[in-house]
């Protein structure tokens, strides 16, 4: 994939990504409208945050009221003072003594003399102090209620705006990729997109959207604070100023380290995630190799570094955290210490001001500290920014919407080379092409033939432009290409691969991506043309049939043809036929050849095969070698020049004339294998009774009502097939399920319980610090009160101490409590997904052909639902454990101090719980859209990303990003929905605290006067209760989170729970030691799972004794492939049975069998790391050494060819195998076939993708390997056919005839047949 070099500046640059997206940068898609939203929102947000420091203003004024109060009923408990006309004066008789008498001051005591100092003007009898409250309690309810609607329109509006730019950063960030050159595919892996359409938008959207009210709204609350400090009392503001930075920095440097952890760990999931998506997407390869095991240890190695991200993450924030918390309780100490000195000694200060004073600095640094968090997802969004900013400003090297270039009036159709050199933009070291000229003549029909690897594929690339060349140029009559409108380039193309691409929709819509509004009566001719229009009527729902994900539910044959008819629909000007017929069997590419030579006609065709019976006819042949044109002319001249064209023709030649010759000789009447379709329709009732019958309970309570399945099978095959596609939505409902019982997710946490207790201790000592500072703040006003100066110092000094310790265990237990939950959190996530990839590479393959589990989907689940699942446990126990004991403790406390006010004041507790627990209900809720919707645009990104070729070449990306747009809608309907209700939570949840407030004062002044309750314990018992409330609702603000963890446990635990009809990882099932490779088929039928309506083996009769080869011959759709797959057990038979050696395949323990198989299919998947750990992928039971992985790879011709590579065995094969040729890739495969050792071999089509050169050395090998196992091919040309102890012709899903190839062709029957029209000519 990428040199080391480039490595390194991968690495490079997302040490960097973190940030280097300016945070305004973040809104540069916001319209005028949007804008202005946000600027109304902002200024709610601004207003909202003034209200608390409004508040301020009216607490001080009422603790002046309550103290005045108080120290008035502590004079008057002196019994010898009195209130005489509003004043407190000493009582008459003690000051009354006869001015005449001379003073005995010997009789005075002390208190006596006190009497003599005229008492301080103390006003009394005035104070009204339920009046007052009753005011005070007015106040709050009017700021309550400003503060609900603010709140309101702060949250909602901010969230719609941001729904509203998320949905356009979405849009262009999928339409910009659609637009990349194919080079920037080469080089970006397609999980790792995915995984940040999801992710990475997601992460923008949390920091643009309410967290931006939220932190305005405390930081005005911040800014409001201070002033009210600085207007009330400079001095004491300016103290706790000077402690204030140290928390800033330590703000500051959170958020920094933060980001950059959250880029690391992303980029360090994203390989993890790319190698699930190689995985599953290859499922069928991992399967038939045993590899389930491997590819998990290989995902989980790729989780380690990711976890080791979020560890250190949680370290480092409950670190600061601690630290924050440390500094406030050191300023606590420090700022009553100082503050009560200038009320006491100075009397500068009343007590009220004191308050405002603190409280106005403390709420300030409370809500900068608060708004920290914030910080955290928009350094999150920036860092996520980065990487999709930068996709969205990248500008393409080739635009493929992009309108510039022009377009010609008339096309001939002249094609030529100018000395073109090419190398792959992922391998720069590799030249491709070396100066390579051809030309091409309007109209003809030019065949390129070479070795795999010369450069004949790519050349056709370069003609649709997917490359531009490094030197040189292509010219189309004579303009260079490059300065052609790409899109009305592409449209004069006509282009059929080797692997035709099909889209996961219907039949008719994948030949409509030929061409936009093509009518049906077109779709239908070019899909005679094509000869596809005969087994597309033999369908049940004709052009309507869905095609599966990657067109997987049709064969070979068929999406060969549909992908014709998808070219032929354009019209093209020029035809680009890249081995268009190498996958077919000989029946169907003898009609697919004439479909090919009825349209090449008038056509400039470029025709790349190894068959030579598809190039004789071609008007040019083009001979390749190593990446240059090495000679060119007709058929016959070339065989006279004895170059490269020579040597193939002969090699291939030679096999087939001694079938020819056998084969004229009987050419005399034809037969037709088709007398036996008529009993097909009743053994199809029967097979689709016995499959219904089979199907899980649960999916058929959906498809047909219980009553129902004793006559399915008179529904018909069509009743039947549309019931199942019009009930799918509802499996989709039944899907989102309940949320799973968190005892569960904490099962699975089970093994870091000494993390999770040692993080609950810290989390409750962190709980109890709230209750234990409003003890003290109480305890320091009711020092005010007391006349006696110096008990007023020594407690003040004693409580400031109590403060400083405080905040040393706070340090402690936060950092203990951040890296406890982190770990465990962390751990958790690694193992779900662990356990969860481990029980989807366990299921059968017939759950992997459901399209809700494809692997996008499938990839998405892992990266986003286990990482939620940390919601659930983690830092969420430790938040739950901290507010309930805030709230046990503070409770307590407060009925120990007055029962009464704290009666009162838990009635409000409910609402203000009430509300957190509203918005975690409405959020749930829309947790479950927003995923789904989410998901079906998933897949259609997913979809497009991966068959970029395709949809370029069909110049449809326009049509995919519409695709994508239109599944944005629900997500966004959903979202503007989801603000409003949030808004008005957000708003009932601040104002609760104001109403609380104003009827406990109010309540409270009433106990002060009747009940003679001391007035610290009104602020002692309020302040306790309220600030626990906030922590409740701290605690419910999590809860949003919490909510969807335990929706994405629930679908992760679905996942776990099911138990797949073919395990393969138990080891229960008959194992035996002599394995022979005996394999009997017995009156097999089967349909595909997804397909149920489609019988495709009616009763398969074959068997094979060890050490023979067995031949699959037939139609493409007759089922010899599925034959294979049963084998495999890929699925099991709906009815019938499988023997080897005499066991019934579905009593046999399938990791045990499948060890006994090698299989070497048609299209081969490699997997993206060396050539010489593809091969040992073969035996993952085993430490394989290079002497095996050599000799293995001589036995496959494999080994010459690596030895010329620059990197030998370790040469990166590239996604999917994409840098090598066809060639190259299946002499991989047999090589991995070979190291297994097999007793059973099967060869699916092994030879069919490549050139006769390549295929003579493949077929040599497969003979080798054949040698003494039992060996089952499948193949379409017959000269792979010949010898083969036992050939079978398969039609329509059962045998028609059997035996060697010479009674076969005595018989006269179909193989005959087969084998007199379509074998190659030569």
């Amino acid at each position: 994939m990428t040199t080391p070099k480039e490595k390194e500046k991968a690495q490079g640059n997302t040490e960097k990504p973190a940030i280097r997206v300016g945070f305004f940068q973040l809104f540069r898609f916001a319209t005028c409208n949007e804008r202005l939203m946000m600027v109304v929102g902002s200024v709610c947000a601004v207003l909202h945050g003034s209200a608390q420091p409004l508040m301020l203003l009216v607490f001080g004024l009422l603790t002046d009221t309550f103290i005045e109060y108080d120290i008035e009923l502590n004079e008057l408990s002196d019994d010898r003072k009195e209130c005489v006309n509003n004043t407190i004066q000493w009582k008459r008789n003690y000051t009354n003594h006869s001015p005449g008498t001379p003073l005995n001051f010997s009789n005075f005591d002390n208190a006596t003399w006190e009497m003599f100092t005229p008492i301080r003007n103390r006003s009394c009898g005035v104070l009204d102090i339920e009046y007052e409250m009753t005011l005070f309690a007015f106040y709050y309810v009017g700021i309550g209620a400003a503060v609900f609607i603010l709140g309101y329109f702060q949250i909602s509006l901010w969230v719609t705006a941001a729904a509203k730019q998320i949905q356009l950063v979405r849009k262009m960030y999928f339409s910009k990729v659609m637009r990349m050159e194919i080079g920037w595919f080469d080089c970006t892996s397609v999980g790792e997109l995915n995984t940040r359409m999801s992710d990475d938008i997601n992460k923008i959207n949390d920091a643009i959207a309410d967290q931006v009210a939220i932190f305005l709204q405390r930081f005005t609350t911040f800014v409001c604070g201070f002033c009210v400090g600085f207007v009330k009392g400079w001095k004491l503001t300016l103290v706790i100023v000077a402690a204030s930075p140290l928390i800033g920095v330590g703000a500051g440097l959170m958020a920094l380290f933060v980001a950059k952890m959250t880029g690391l760990e992303l980029q360090a999931y994203a390989k993890a995630g790319a190698i699930a998506d190689e995985v599953l997407s290859s499922i069928r390869t991992v399967a038939a190799f045993g590899g389930e095991l491997k590819e998990v240890q290989r995902y989980d190695k790729n989780l380690i570094s990711a976890q080791r991200w979020g560890i250190r993450k949680g370290l480092i924030m409950g670190f600061f955290t601690g630290y924050m918390w440390l500094i406030i309780f050191l300023c606590y100490g420090l700022a009553f210490w100082y503050g009560s000195s200038l009320v006491v000694d100075a009397g500068e200060y009343t007590p009220g001001t004191l308050l405002q004073v603190f409280f106005g600095v403390l709420i300030a640094a409370m809500n900068l500290g608060q708004a920290s968090p914030c910080l955290e997802a928009f350094a999150a969004g920036r860092g996520a920014a980065t990487i999709i900013f930068e996709t969205i400003d990248r500008e393409p090297e080739i635009d493929c919407l992009s309108e510039a270039g022009y377009k010609l009036d008339r096309v001939k159709g002249d094609i030529e080379f100018h000395n073109v050199t090419f190398h792959y933009p992922s391998r720069p070291e590799v030249k491709i092409l070396d100066q390579l000229s051809v030309s091409v003549k309007s109209g003809e029909t030019t065949a390129f033939v070479g070795p795999s690897g010369a450069g004949k594929s790519t050349a056709i690339q370069l003609i649709q432009r997917f490359y531009d060349p490094k030197e040189g140029m292509v010219t189309l009559d004579g303009h260079d290409i490059r300065g052609l409108n790409i899109q009305w380039l592409r449209s004069l193309i006509g282009i059929v691969e080797q692997e035709p691409v099909l889209f996961a929709t219907t039949i008719a819509e994948n030949i409509r991506y030929g061409r936009p509004r093509v009518t049906m009566d077109d779709i239908i001719s070019a899909a005679k043309e094509a000869n596809a229009y005969n087994f597309i009527m033999d369908l049940p729902q004709k052009f309507d049939t869905l095609v599966g994900e990657g067109g997987g539910q049709m064969s070979g044959g068929q999406k060969q043809r549909i992908a014709i008819a998808r070219a032929l629909v354009r019209n093209p000007r020029i035809l680009l036929l890249d081995m268009a017929t190498s996958a077919l069997d000989n029946e169907s590419e003898a009609t697919v050849q004439e479909a090919l030579d009825k349209v090449r006609q008038g056509r400039t065709t470029i025709s790349i095969a190894h068959r030579l019976s598809t190039i004789k006819n071609a008007d040019v042949i083009v001979g390749y070698d190593h990446g240059r044109a090495v000679e060119k002319g007709k058929h016959n001249e070339l065989l006279e020049r004895k170059g490269v064209y020579f040597t193939l023709v002969t090699l291939q030649s030679q096999g087939d004339k001694a079938l020819n010759e056998k084969a004229q000789k009987m050419a005399d009447n034809n037969e037709e294998p088709e007398k036996l379709s008529l009993s097909r329709a009743g053994s199809y009732r029967a097979s689709l009774r016995a499959s219904i019958r089979q199907r899980s309970r649960s999916q058929l309570s959906n498809l047909i009502p219980e009553s129902a399945v004793p006559i399915a099978g008179d529904l018909g095959p069509r009743a039947y097939a549309d019931k199942s596609k019009d009930d799918i939505p509802e499996e989709e409902e039944q899907e989102l399920v309940e949320p799973a019982p968190v005892a569960r997710i904490l099962k699975y946490n089970i093994p870091e319980w000494p993390y999770m207790l040692f993080g609950s201790i810290g989390a409750a000592i962190n709980g109890g610090v709230n209750p234990v500072y409003s003890l003290l703040f109480s305890q320091i006003l009711a020092t005010f009160s007391l006349t006696d100066s110096d008990a007023q110092r020594r407690e003040i000094d004693g409580i400031c101490l109590f403060f400083v310790m405080v905040g040393v265990v706070s340090f402690f237990t936060q950092m203990l409590q951040g890296y406890a939950f982190s770990k465990s959190g962390e751990l958790l996530t690694r193992r779900l997904r662990r356990l969860g990839f481990h029980a989807m590479l366990g299921q059968e393959i017939g759950w992997f052909d459901d399209h809700r589990n494809s692997p996008g989907a499938l990839t998405t689940r892992l990266a986003t639902d286990a990482s939620q699942v940390q919601g659930a446990t983690g830092s969420q126990i430790g938040m739950i454990v901290n507010s309930m004991t805030n709230i046990g403790v503070a409770i307590l406390m407060s009925f120990y101090f007055s029962w009464k006010l704290t009666l009162l004041i838990l009635c409000f507790l409910p609402f203000i719980a009430l509300s957190g627990g509203f918005q975690a209900k409405m959020l749930t809720g829309f947790a479950k859209q927003d995923k789904q919707a989410m998901e079906a645009a998933g897949q259609i990104s997913g979809e497009a990303l991966n068959n970029i070729r395709t949809i370029a070449g069909l110049g449809k990306e326009r049509s995919f990003v519409d695709m994508y747009y239109a599944q944005l809608d629900a997500p966004y309907e959903a979202a503007l929905k989801k603000a409003n209700v949030y808004g008005a939570c957000y708003g009932f949840a601040q104002c609760v605290v104001f109403l609380t407030n104003s009827a406990s004062y109010r309540f409270g002044g009433y106990l002060v006067r009747q009940e003679g309750l001391h007035f610290s314990l009104v602020f002692r018992v309020i302040s306790a209760i309220v600030t626990s409330g906030t922590a409740l609702g701290r605690a419910s603000s999590y809860t949003p989170d919490y909510a969807k963890a335990k929706i994405s446990a629930a679908r992760f635990f679905q996942l776990l729970d099911r138990v797949p009809s073919i395990s393969v990882y138990s080891d229960k099932g008959d194992k035996w030691d002599n394995f022979q490779g005996n394999i009997e088929f017995i009156d097999c039928k089967f349909t595909y799972p997804t397909r149920p309506d489609i019988q495709v083996l009616n009763g398969l009769n074959v068997s094979v004794k060890p050490g023979q080869t067995l031949a699959f011959v037939g139609s493409s759709g007759c089922g010899k492939s599925t034959s294979v797959q049963l084998l495999e057990r890929f699925y099991d038979p709906d009815h019938g049975r499988v023997l080897i050696d005499g066991h019934d395949s579905t009593r046999v323990s399938v990791p045990f069998l499948r060890s006994k198989i090698g299989i070497v299919s048609q299209e081969p998947i490699l997997f993206d790391c060396s050539i010489g750990e593809n091969i040992k992928y073969g035996d993952n039971l085993r430490e394989i050494s290079m002497n095996e992985i050599i000799s293995a790879a001589k036995k496959a011709q494999l080994h010459d060819f690596v030895m010329s590579l620059p990197e030998k065995y370790d040469t990166n094969v590239g996604a999917q195998g994409s840098q090598l040729s066809r060639g190259q890739k299946q002499r991989i495969a047999i090589a991995r076939a070979i190291i297994r050792d097999p007793k059973i071999l099967l060869l699916d089509e092994a030879t069919s993708a490549l050139d006769t050169e390549s295929e003579k050395t493949v077929q040599d090998a497969l003979d080798k390997a054949r040698e003494g196992r039992t060996c089952i091919v499948i193949a379409h040309r017959l000269s792979t056919i010949q010898n083969s102890d036992i050939i079978a012709v398969m039609s329509r899903g059962y045998v028609i005839e059997k035996g060697a190839h010479d009674q076969l062709m005595s018989l006269k029957g179909a193989y005959y047949k087969l084998v007199t029209t379509g074998a190659p000519i030569s």
